[in-house]
């Protein structure tokens, strides 16, 4: 059987790819020591563990050690300002340190889950592609510019022999009892709040990537990157559908550019004062006043997915069902 290590085996991606793998392959799990594993239920006690920071050298070369293929799922996500050096350290600098224990060992084959951000953004742009050429823009936020540089890390190990594949998927809608990453945006709708970016969300359900990923991981081919999207979607509809079916009632008000400015600047002297920071930044709101859509026809043509129906995503979110 196949043995496969997944850093960041615990997040939300990580463990739904587990899921997705378990009976298929041998897995191993890198974790933080402390890190709950609540998302993996039963499937933690068939995990060999790895205990460490994803910068700790001796570990991933443990880690590493006899695996046929290792995804990479690990990393910060963070649009704090504050955040710039910890993203860059555990982004950038954990991703060389997973690669060179890798070609240290001979571990062959390296799938690194980045994100969209990483293909960098310029403005009045609206389509973005797998061949979007890297940028230095405003509209850029730390966590882009350190993934970035981590696939700058991927694709030096291509160079140096391994076979990579890079997935950029956009906000991946998980259920809202995972309680991880982007399936915090569900509050945004749940607590009433009243005002709608202007811009466009791009996004695709959790299991339509992982079904896209793990055929994409069997077929190849490799040494390629893959947006892992669904669609681009005004913020207003998104909310608006998402409002019917937790039947709240929708952000109803468009967020002015005056508005997201004032909106930054309060964030900024309220995490000044205050233990619980906002996840804000000048970048992350300018963001979200855009229109830009993320291309996916390349993982449409290489996996026949086109995504399931927004309404049953949120359907699915907000019921009991526990995700399989």
């Amino acid at each position: 059987m196949k043995k496969i290590l997944i850093t960041g085996i615990t997040g939300l991606l990580g463990s739904y790819l587990a899921k997705g793998l378990a009976g298929k392959a041998s897995i191993s799990g890198t974790r933080r020591t402390g890190s709950r594993a609540s998302l993996l239920g039963n499937l933690e006690n068939e995990i060999s563990w790895y205990e460490g920071d994803i910068t700790d050298v001796e570990m991933l070369a443990d880690a590493c050690e006899g695996q046929d293929l290792v995804v990479h799922a690990a990393g910060l996500v963070s649009f704090q300002d504050s955040q710039k050096e910890a993203l860059l350290k555990t982004n950038a600098y954990g991703t060389a340190c997973l690669v060179d224990a890798m070609l240290s060992h001979g571990t062959g084959k390296l799938v690194f889950i980045s994100s969209v951000a990483a293909l960098g953004r310029q403005e009045n742009q609206l389509s973005i592609s797998e061949e979007q050429k890297w940028i230095n823009s405003e509209l850029n936020t730390p966590y882009a510019i350190s993934k970035h540089l981590a696939e700058l890390e991927v694709w030096r190990g291509a160079q140096e022999g391994l076979e990579v594949m890079v997935f950029n998927p956009s906000v991946l809608l998980g259920k809202i009892s995972d309680e991880r990453s982007s399936s915090q945006i569900y509050r945004y709708v749940l607590d009433g709040n009243r005002y709608y970016p202007k811009g466009n969300i791009n996004y695709i359900d959790i299991r339509d990537a992982v079904q896209a990923m793990l055929q994409l991981m069997e077929s190849g081919p490799w040494n390629e990157r893959y947006i892992i999207s669904k669609e681009s979607l005004p913020y207003r509809d998104f909310f608006t559908e998402m409002a019917g079916v937790f039947d709240k009632k929708p952000p109803a008000l468009p967020l002015s550019n005056w508005l997201a400015g004032w909106v930054v600047r309060w964030s900024r002297i309220h995490n000044l004062f205050s233990p619980n920071k906002l996840p804000i930044s000048r970048q992350s709101i300018l963001a979200a006043q855009t229109r830009v859509g993320y291309d996916s026809s390349k993982m449409r043509a290489k996996t026949g997915i086109v995504g399931r129906p927004l309404k049953e995503t949120f359907e699915w979110a907000h019921s009991e069902e526990q995700p399989t």
